[in-house]
């Protein structure tokens, strides 16, 4: 189980817990695993060998239209390391493009999700 809490800049502490994973964190960290997960899946078919991945992915807080608080921007920062043919940077593009199409979260969501290449 993962510790959560509402986030310190929300109810400060002690009533929450700084070591705990807030929902607005939890929430960007589901919509960047689903793309890792999709764009290692598609490079995987395309006979690629991703060494390792990571994303900086950051979530912007703000009132949305109605006035209700909400998260209106997740940015995804992927970045890929390769093993054996490095693919050129269309191949690539077209790989976080499925990625991003296929991301059934991304897809769930009202939040306007933007992928920023490293």
């Amino acid at each position: 189980m993962v510790p959560a809490s509402s986030s310190p800049k929300v109810a400060p502490v002690p009533l929450s817990r700084q070591d705990a994973v807030d929902p607005e964190e939890s929430f960007v960290a589901s919509l960047s695993s689903c793309h890792m997960l999709f764009f290692l899946f598609f490079a995987a078919k395309a006979g690629l060998v991703v060494d390792r991945y990571e994303d900086q992915a950051v979530g912007d807080v703000g009132k949305n239209a109605d006035g209700a608080m909400a998260v209106l921007t997740v940015r995804l920062r992927p970045k890929a390391d390769w093993s054996g043919r490095v693919p050129a940077r269309d191949e690539i593009d077209r790989l976080r493009h499925q990625a991003h199409e296929a991301c059934y979260i991304a897809n769930s969501v009202r939040t306007e999700v933007l992928v920023e290449p490293r």
